[in-house]
Protein backbone atom coordinates (compact mmCIF):
# COMPACT_ATOMS: atom_id res chain seq x y z
CA UNK A 1 0.00 0.00 0.00
CA UNK A 2 2.86 2.69 0.55
CA UNK A 3 4.44 1.66 -2.26
CA UNK A 4 1.45 2.39 -4.13
CA UNK A 5 1.29 6.02 -2.81
CA UNK A 6 4.96 6.53 -3.32
CA UNK A 7 4.24 5.79 -6.72
CA UNK A 8 1.58 8.16 -6.93
CA UNK A 9 3.06 11.07 -5.55
CA UNK A 10 6.46 10.58 -7.60
CA UNK A 11 4.05 10.94 -10.65
CA UNK A 12 2.18 13.98 -9.42
CA UNK A 13 5.26 15.67 -8.52
CA UNK A 14 7.08 14.86 -11.71
CA UNK A 15 3.65 16.15 -13.36
CA UNK A 16 3.65 19.40 -11.25
CA UNK A 17 7.81 19.90 -11.99
CA UNK A 18 6.93 19.56 -15.81
CA UNK A 19 4.18 21.97 -15.99
CA UNK A 20 6.54 24.77 -14.05
CA UNK A 21 8.95 24.44 -16.48
CA UNK A 22 7.01 25.19 -19.71
CA UNK A 23 5.16 28.19 -17.92
CA UNK A 24 8.56 29.46 -17.07
CA UNK A 25 9.54 29.27 -20.84
CA UNK A 26 6.87 31.12 -22.11
CA UNK A 27 7.52 34.39 -23.49
CA UNK A 28 6.31 37.71 -21.93
CA UNK A 29 5.96 41.21 -22.80
CA UNK A 30 5.46 41.25 -26.16
CA UNK A 31 5.59 44.72 -28.34
CA UNK A 32 5.60 46.48 -31.34
CA UNK A 33 6.91 49.50 -32.68
CA UNK A 34 8.00 50.81 -36.81
CA UNK A 35 11.25 50.31 -37.87
CA UNK A 36 12.83 54.06 -38.68
CA UNK A 37 11.22 56.85 -40.49
CA UNK A 38 9.92 54.97 -43.43
CA UNK A 39 8.11 52.35 -41.30
CA UNK A 40 8.53 49.90 -44.08
CA UNK A 41 8.52 46.95 -41.33
CA UNK A 42 7.42 45.88 -38.02
CA UNK A 43 9.50 45.54 -34.88
CA UNK A 44 8.56 42.69 -32.67
CA UNK A 45 10.43 41.79 -29.42
CA UNK A 46 9.30 39.91 -26.19
CA UNK A 47 11.21 38.29 -23.08
CA UNK A 48 11.73 34.51 -22.73
CA UNK A 49 14.51 32.32 -21.82
CA UNK A 50 16.43 31.92 -24.98
CA UNK A 51 14.18 29.16 -26.29
CA UNK A 52 13.55 28.46 -30.46
CA UNK A 53 10.01 31.06 -31.27
CA UNK A 54 7.23 30.87 -33.82
CA UNK A 55 6.19 34.76 -34.79
CA UNK A 56 2.90 34.33 -35.78
CA UNK A 57 0.00 37.47 -36.97
CA UNK A 58 -2.81 36.67 -35.60
CA UNK A 59 -6.67 38.27 -36.85
CA UNK A 60 -8.97 39.64 -33.94
CA UNK A 61 -11.41 38.11 -35.59
CA UNK A 62 -9.32 35.41 -37.62
CA UNK A 63 -8.33 31.64 -36.32
CA UNK A 64 -5.57 31.08 -39.07
CA UNK A 65 -2.58 32.88 -39.10
CA UNK A 66 -1.38 35.38 -41.86
CA UNK A 67 2.15 35.36 -41.51
CA UNK A 68 4.18 32.17 -39.85
CA UNK A 69 7.82 32.81 -38.91
CA UNK A 70 10.09 30.19 -36.90
CA UNK A 71 13.54 31.62 -35.42
CA UNK A 72 16.23 29.57 -33.79
CA UNK A 73 17.00 29.95 -29.95
CA UNK A 74 20.16 31.82 -31.09
CA UNK A 75 18.37 34.36 -32.82
CA UNK A 76 17.72 37.40 -30.26
CA UNK A 77 14.46 38.08 -29.27
CA UNK A 78 13.77 40.79 -31.70
CA UNK A 79 12.40 40.38 -35.28
CA UNK A 80 11.12 43.15 -38.24
CA UNK A 81 8.16 41.64 -40.35
CA UNK A 82 7.87 43.84 -43.23
CA UNK A 83 4.24 46.19 -43.29
CA UNK A 84 3.57 43.95 -46.43
CA UNK A 85 3.03 40.83 -44.73
CA UNK A 86 0.44 42.26 -42.57
CA UNK A 87 -3.15 42.18 -44.21
CA UNK A 88 -5.00 45.50 -44.44
CA UNK A 89 -7.74 47.24 -43.18
CA UNK A 90 -8.28 45.16 -39.85
CA UNK A 91 -7.20 44.46 -36.28
CA UNK A 92 -4.52 42.32 -35.58
CA UNK A 93 -1.74 41.77 -32.84
CA UNK A 94 1.83 39.37 -33.11
CA UNK A 95 1.82 36.03 -31.44
CA UNK A 96 4.76 34.91 -29.98
CA UNK A 97 4.95 31.21 -28.99
CA UNK A 98 8.14 28.74 -27.79
CA UNK A 99 8.42 26.27 -30.73
CA UNK A 100 9.90 24.60 -33.32
CA UNK A 101 8.55 22.60 -36.31
CA UNK A 102 9.62 19.28 -35.81
CA UNK A 103 9.03 19.76 -31.81
CA UNK A 104 5.78 21.44 -32.03
CA UNK A 105 5.00 24.66 -29.64
CA UNK A 106 5.56 24.81 -25.96
CA UNK A 107 4.37 26.63 -23.70
CA UNK A 108 1.62 29.71 -23.33
CA UNK A 109 1.50 32.12 -26.40
CA UNK A 110 2.02 35.82 -25.55
CA UNK A 111 0.10 38.37 -27.71
CA UNK A 112 0.98 41.78 -28.66
CA UNK A 113 -1.59 45.15 -27.60
CA UNK A 114 -4.03 45.07 -31.01
CA UNK A 115 -3.59 47.35 -33.41
CA UNK A 116 -5.18 48.46 -36.74
CA UNK A 117 -3.95 48.08 -40.35
CA UNK A 118 -6.52 50.54 -41.61
CA UNK A 119 -5.72 51.76 -45.22
CA UNK A 120 -5.56 55.18 -46.29
CA UNK A 121 -9.29 56.62 -47.43
CA UNK A 122 -9.90 56.19 -51.19
CA UNK A 123 -10.76 59.18 -52.88
CA UNK A 124 -14.09 59.49 -55.05
CA UNK A 125 -16.92 61.35 -57.22
CA UNK A 126 -14.03 62.46 -59.48
CA UNK A 127 -15.79 64.77 -62.35
CA UNK A 128 -13.96 66.55 -64.90
CA UNK A 129 -14.72 69.84 -67.17
CA UNK A 130 -12.77 71.13 -69.96
CA UNK A 131 -11.21 74.22 -68.74
CA UNK A 132 -9.21 76.27 -71.78
CA UNK A 133 -6.92 73.53 -73.33
CA UNK A 134 -6.67 71.56 -70.77
CA UNK A 135 -9.32 70.02 -68.13
CA UNK A 136 -10.28 70.85 -63.89
CA UNK A 137 -10.71 67.90 -62.07
CA UNK A 138 -12.69 67.87 -58.62
CA UNK A 139 -12.88 64.90 -56.25
CA UNK A 140 -14.34 63.75 -52.90
CA UNK A 141 -12.74 62.41 -49.91
CA UNK A 142 -14.98 60.50 -47.56
CA UNK A 143 -14.87 60.28 -44.07
CA UNK A 144 -12.12 58.44 -42.67
CA UNK A 145 -14.05 55.42 -40.66
CA UNK A 146 -14.16 54.95 -36.63
CA UNK A 147 -10.55 54.37 -35.68
CA UNK A 148 -11.47 51.23 -33.05
CA UNK A 149 -7.81 50.96 -31.12
CA UNK A 150 -7.32 54.59 -30.70
CA UNK A 151 -3.71 55.27 -29.64
CA UNK A 152 -2.50 51.55 -30.49
CA UNK A 153 1.31 51.28 -30.62
CA UNK A 154 1.45 51.78 -34.31
CA UNK A 155 -0.79 54.81 -34.81
CA UNK A 156 1.44 57.21 -36.48
CA UNK A 157 1.75 60.71 -34.27
CA UNK A 158 1.24 63.91 -35.96
CA UNK A 159 -1.15 65.42 -38.32
CA UNK A 160 -3.03 62.55 -40.21
CA UNK A 161 -4.10 64.81 -43.19
CA UNK A 162 -3.93 62.55 -46.73
CA UNK A 163 -1.92 63.53 -49.29
CA UNK A 164 -3.28 62.64 -53.11
CA UNK A 165 -0.90 61.91 -56.15
CA UNK A 166 -2.30 62.90 -59.51
CA UNK A 167 -1.31 60.46 -62.20
CA UNK A 168 -2.26 59.93 -65.44
CA UNK A 169 -2.35 57.59 -67.73
CA UNK A 170 -1.42 57.36 -71.82
CA UNK A 171 -1.98 54.60 -74.25
CA UNK A 172 1.86 53.23 -74.64
CA UNK A 173 3.18 54.16 -71.17
CA UNK A 174 1.87 53.50 -67.87
CA UNK A 175 0.22 55.71 -65.15
CA UNK A 176 2.62 58.25 -63.85
CA UNK A 177 2.78 60.91 -61.53
CA UNK A 178 2.01 64.63 -62.90
CA UNK A 179 2.59 66.71 -59.75
CA UNK A 180 3.45 66.35 -56.09
CA UNK A 181 0.82 65.18 -53.71
CA UNK A 182 -1.69 67.19 -52.41
CA UNK A 183 -4.27 67.44 -50.12
CA UNK A 184 -6.17 70.04 -51.91
CA UNK A 185 -9.78 68.16 -53.48
CA UNK A 186 -9.26 69.78 -57.06
CA UNK A 187 -6.29 69.53 -59.71
CA UNK A 188 -6.01 71.80 -62.79
CA UNK A 189 -4.28 69.83 -65.76
CA UNK A 190 -2.87 71.69 -68.58
CA UNK A 191 -2.81 71.47 -71.97
CA UNK A 192 -4.00 67.94 -72.48
CA UNK A 193 -6.58 65.99 -74.08
CA UNK A 194 -8.48 62.69 -74.14
CA UNK A 195 -7.83 59.98 -74.25
CA UNK A 196 -6.31 59.46 -70.98
CA UNK A 197 -7.08 57.93 -67.91
CA UNK A 198 -6.81 60.15 -64.25
CA UNK A 199 -5.80 58.41 -61.22
CA UNK A 200 -5.49 59.71 -57.72
CA UNK A 201 -2.74 57.80 -55.92
CA UNK A 202 -3.10 57.49 -51.93
CA UNK A 203 -0.93 55.76 -49.19
CA UNK A 204 -0.08 54.98 -45.66
CA UNK A 205 2.23 53.03 -43.55
CA UNK A 206 -0.16 49.99 -44.58
CA UNK A 207 -1.29 49.69 -48.14
CA UNK A 208 -2.08 52.39 -50.73
CA UNK A 209 -5.33 52.98 -52.96
CA UNK A 210 -6.17 54.26 -55.96
CA UNK A 211 -9.50 56.20 -56.89
CA UNK A 212 -11.10 59.55 -57.65
CA UNK A 213 -10.85 58.45 -61.44
CA UNK A 214 -11.68 60.20 -64.64
CA UNK A 215 -11.56 58.92 -68.17
CA UNK A 216 -10.94 60.92 -70.97
CA UNK A 217 -12.51 59.49 -74.12
CA UNK A 218 -12.22 60.34 -77.93
CA UNK A 219 -15.47 59.67 -79.87
CA UNK A 220 -16.34 59.40 -83.57
CA UNK A 221 -19.65 59.92 -84.80
CA UNK A 222 -21.31 58.23 -87.82
CA UNK A 223 -24.31 59.53 -89.53
CA UNK A 224 -26.52 58.08 -92.39
CA UNK A 225 -29.74 59.97 -93.71
CA UNK A 226 -31.59 59.12 -96.89
CA UNK A 227 -30.19 60.02 -100.46
CA UNK A 228 -33.82 61.43 -101.15
CA UNK A 229 -36.57 62.95 -99.11
CA UNK A 230 -39.63 64.64 -99.48
CA UNK A 231 -40.26 68.09 -98.95
CA UNK A 232 -41.81 69.09 -95.38
CA UNK A 233 -41.55 65.18 -94.36
CA UNK A 234 -39.15 64.27 -91.47
CA UNK A 235 -36.69 61.96 -92.38
CA UNK A 236 -34.29 60.11 -89.44
CA UNK A 237 -31.45 60.83 -89.12
CA UNK A 238 -29.26 57.79 -88.04
CA UNK A 239 -25.88 56.61 -86.74
CA UNK A 240 -23.81 55.35 -83.95
CA UNK A 241 -21.02 57.74 -81.57
CA UNK A 242 -18.06 55.25 -80.81
CA UNK A 243 -15.86 56.20 -77.56
CA UNK A 244 -12.08 55.11 -77.47
CA UNK A 245 -10.66 55.13 -73.87
CA UNK A 246 -7.42 54.60 -71.87
CA UNK A 247 -7.29 51.36 -70.49
CA UNK A 248 -4.70 50.41 -67.76
CA UNK A 249 -3.96 47.25 -66.48
CA UNK A 250 -1.66 46.43 -63.66
CA UNK A 251 2.13 46.72 -64.46
CA UNK A 252 1.52 46.97 -68.73
CA UNK A 253 1.59 49.65 -70.49
CA UNK A 254 -1.51 51.40 -71.06
CA UNK A 255 -3.81 50.93 -74.32
CA UNK A 256 -6.49 51.97 -76.47
CA UNK A 257 -10.28 50.31 -75.89
CA UNK A 258 -13.43 50.85 -77.50
CA UNK A 259 -16.74 51.69 -75.99
CA UNK A 260 -20.15 53.10 -76.45
CA UNK A 261 -22.31 55.19 -74.25
CA UNK A 262 -25.82 55.92 -73.81
CA UNK A 263 -26.48 60.10 -72.84
CA UNK A 264 -24.36 61.60 -74.83
CA UNK A 265 -25.58 64.83 -76.48
CA UNK A 266 -25.27 65.29 -80.29
CA UNK A 267 -26.53 67.99 -82.38
CA UNK A 268 -27.57 67.47 -86.39
CA UNK A 269 -25.90 70.75 -88.12
CA UNK A 270 -27.07 71.60 -91.95
CA UNK A 271 -25.96 74.39 -94.04
CA UNK A 272 -29.13 76.75 -95.33
CA UNK A 273 -26.86 78.06 -98.21
CA UNK A 274 -24.14 76.48 -100.20
CA UNK A 275 -21.97 79.11 -98.43
CA UNK A 276 -24.08 79.44 -95.29
CA UNK A 277 -22.43 78.51 -92.01
CA UNK A 278 -23.54 74.93 -90.09
CA UNK A 279 -26.44 75.73 -88.10
CA UNK A 280 -28.20 73.42 -85.82
CA UNK A 281 -31.52 71.74 -86.63
CA UNK A 282 -31.97 69.51 -84.54
CA UNK A 283 -30.90 67.90 -81.17
CA UNK A 284 -30.74 64.28 -79.25
CA UNK A 285 -28.38 61.46 -77.32
CA UNK A 286 -27.39 58.34 -78.08
CA UNK A 287 -28.79 55.07 -76.40
CA UNK A 288 -27.61 51.86 -75.54
CA UNK A 289 -24.70 50.55 -77.48
CA UNK A 290 -23.86 54.60 -78.84
CA UNK A 291 -26.56 54.59 -81.43
CA UNK A 292 -28.64 57.20 -82.08
CA UNK A 293 -32.22 57.88 -84.59
CA UNK A 294 -33.46 62.12 -84.23
CA UNK A 295 -36.06 63.33 -86.76
CA UNK A 296 -35.21 66.01 -89.05
CA UNK A 297 -37.96 68.05 -91.33
CA UNK A 298 -36.61 68.63 -95.15
CA UNK A 299 -36.43 71.95 -95.58
CA UNK A 300 -34.52 71.39 -99.21
CA UNK A 301 -31.84 70.08 -100.64
CA UNK A 302 -28.84 70.47 -98.06
CA UNK A 303 -26.00 68.06 -96.31
CA UNK A 304 -26.32 67.37 -92.87
CA UNK A 305 -23.35 66.07 -90.25
CA UNK A 306 -24.09 65.21 -86.15
CA UNK A 307 -21.24 66.70 -83.37
CA UNK A 308 -21.15 64.75 -80.61
CA UNK A 309 -20.74 67.64 -78.15
CA UNK A 310 -18.11 67.56 -75.25
CA UNK A 311 -19.66 65.23 -72.27
CA UNK A 312 -18.77 65.08 -68.79
CA UNK A 313 -20.39 63.20 -65.98
CA UNK A 314 -18.77 61.75 -62.72
CA UNK A 315 -15.76 59.98 -64.13
CA UNK A 316 -16.10 60.81 -67.29
CA UNK A 317 -14.82 63.40 -69.89
CA UNK A 318 -15.47 62.64 -73.53
CA UNK A 319 -14.12 64.80 -76.42
CA UNK A 320 -16.13 66.69 -79.25
CA UNK A 321 -16.43 65.14 -82.67
CA UNK A 322 -18.23 65.64 -85.55
CA UNK A 323 -19.37 62.96 -88.65
CA UNK A 324 -18.94 63.03 -91.87
CA UNK A 325 -21.40 65.59 -93.83
CA UNK A 326 -23.64 63.44 -95.81
CA UNK A 327 -26.38 65.28 -98.93
CA UNK A 328 -29.86 64.71 -98.84
CA UNK A 329 -31.16 66.15 -101.87
CA UNK A 330 -35.18 66.82 -101.58
CA UNK A 331 -38.54 65.92 -103.88
CA UNK A 332 -41.12 67.81 -104.23
CA UNK A 333 -43.86 66.57 -102.34
CA UNK A 334 -47.72 66.06 -103.40
CA UNK A 335 -49.92 67.84 -101.13
CA UNK A 336 -53.33 66.77 -103.03
CA UNK A 337 -54.19 65.90 -106.71
CA UNK A 338 -57.02 64.66 -108.05
CA UNK A 339 -60.79 65.77 -109.69
CA UNK A 340 -63.03 68.35 -108.06
CA UNK A 341 -65.85 66.82 -106.94
CA UNK A 342 -64.73 63.18 -107.29
CA UNK A 343 -63.98 61.27 -109.97
CA UNK A 344 -66.91 60.25 -111.23
CA UNK A 345 -68.46 62.31 -114.12
CA UNK A 346 -71.18 62.59 -116.84
CA UNK A 347 -70.39 62.33 -120.63
CA UNK A 348 -69.96 65.99 -121.29
CA UNK A 349 -69.83 67.34 -118.02
CA UNK A 350 -67.25 69.87 -116.89
CA UNK A 351 -64.31 68.01 -115.53
CA UNK A 352 -61.25 69.85 -113.19
CA UNK A 353 -58.41 68.32 -112.38
CA UNK A 354 -55.79 69.97 -109.49
CA UNK A 355 -52.51 69.38 -107.46
CA UNK A 356 -51.55 70.92 -104.95
CA UNK A 357 -47.60 70.97 -104.06
CA UNK A 358 -45.05 71.91 -101.70
CA UNK A 359 -42.96 74.34 -101.51
CA UNK A 360 -45.31 76.39 -103.06
CA UNK A 361 -43.36 77.47 -106.04
CA UNK A 362 -44.58 78.93 -109.34
CA UNK A 363 -43.90 77.12 -112.59
CA UNK A 364 -45.14 75.27 -115.31
CA UNK A 365 -46.68 71.45 -114.91
CA UNK A 366 -47.41 68.99 -117.42
CA UNK A 367 -51.01 67.05 -117.25
CA UNK A 368 -50.21 63.68 -118.91
CA UNK A 369 -52.96 61.06 -120.33
CA UNK A 370 -52.67 57.37 -120.69
CA UNK A 371 -52.83 56.31 -124.43
CA UNK A 372 -54.26 52.30 -124.39
CA UNK A 373 -53.10 52.32 -128.27
CA UNK A 374 -49.44 53.10 -127.87
CA UNK A 375 -49.17 52.13 -123.74
CA UNK A 376 -47.42 55.37 -123.83
CA UNK A 377 -48.08 58.31 -121.52
CA UNK A 378 -49.04 61.56 -123.87
CA UNK A 379 -48.70 65.08 -122.61
CA UNK A 380 -51.66 66.88 -123.21
CA UNK A 381 -51.59 70.21 -121.75
CA UNK A 382 -49.05 72.54 -120.14
CA UNK A 383 -50.55 73.90 -117.17
CA UNK A 384 -49.52 77.13 -114.91
CA UNK A 385 -48.47 76.07 -111.22
CA UNK A 386 -49.29 79.23 -109.23
CA UNK A 387 -48.15 79.30 -105.71
CA UNK A 388 -47.66 75.21 -105.56
CA UNK A 389 -51.06 74.86 -107.43
CA UNK A 390 -52.43 73.23 -110.99
CA UNK A 391 -55.69 73.43 -112.29
CA UNK A 392 -57.44 73.06 -115.70
CA UNK A 393 -60.84 71.71 -116.75
CA UNK A 394 -62.23 70.10 -119.92
CA UNK A 395 -64.96 67.96 -120.79
CA UNK A 396 -65.27 64.55 -122.38
CA UNK A 397 -67.69 63.54 -124.50
CA UNK A 398 -66.92 59.99 -124.76
CA UNK A 399 -67.90 57.50 -122.23
CA UNK A 400 -64.73 55.24 -120.16
CA UNK A 401 -62.29 55.49 -117.80
CA UNK A 402 -59.34 57.48 -118.27
CA UNK A 403 -56.13 57.77 -116.39
CA UNK A 404 -54.38 61.36 -116.28
CA UNK A 405 -51.26 62.33 -113.78
CA UNK A 406 -49.07 64.98 -113.41
CA UNK A 407 -45.60 66.21 -114.19
CA UNK A 408 -44.63 68.13 -111.32
CA UNK A 409 -41.56 70.44 -112.03
CA UNK A 410 -38.10 70.66 -109.64
CA UNK A 411 -37.85 73.35 -107.91
CA UNK A 412 -35.27 75.54 -106.00
CA UNK A 413 -34.79 76.59 -102.09
CA UNK A 414 -31.86 77.66 -100.34
CA UNK A 415 -29.85 78.22 -103.72
CA UNK A 416 -30.02 74.56 -104.39
CA UNK A 417 -32.39 72.53 -106.81
CA UNK A 418 -34.66 70.13 -105.39
CA UNK A 419 -36.28 67.15 -107.64
CA UNK A 420 -39.92 67.18 -109.30
CA UNK A 421 -42.52 64.40 -109.17
CA UNK A 422 -44.45 62.77 -110.97
CA UNK A 423 -47.81 61.58 -109.69
CA UNK A 424 -49.23 58.23 -109.24
CA UNK A 425 -52.39 57.90 -112.07
CA UNK A 426 -55.45 59.61 -111.59
CA UNK A 427 -58.22 57.84 -112.87
CA UNK A 428 -61.33 59.11 -114.20
CA UNK A 429 -64.77 57.21 -115.15
CA UNK A 430 -67.05 59.15 -117.42
CA UNK A 431 -70.46 57.78 -117.28
CA UNK A 432 -73.33 58.20 -119.91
Amino acid sequence: MRRILAVALVVVTSGSLLTACTADASPSAVSVGWVGAAKNSVRVTWKDADAPNRITIEGVLSEGPSYVQYLPATQPNSWDIPTSAFPPDGNYRVVVTNGTTKEGLTGKPAKSPVFDTDGPVRPSSAFAVAQGRGVLIRWAVPAAPQDFTPNDPLDVDGPKAQKYVPMIGRPGSQPAPIGPGTTSPRQVINSIKPPFLFQLRTENEWSSNLGGQVVGLTSSATVFVPPRAQYSLPVRVRGRVVLQETFCAAETNCALQQTTSAGIPLTVLTQVTPKARWSPVARGKTTAGGHYDIPVVTAGSRPYKVVASPYAKPGVLTSESASPAVFTRAVVRLLAGGYLGGNNKKRGEMVTVFARVAPASTSVATLQLWNRQTRRWQSVKLVALRRGQAVFGFKINAVGTYSYRWVLPPAASGGRNMDGLTTPKLDLRIRP
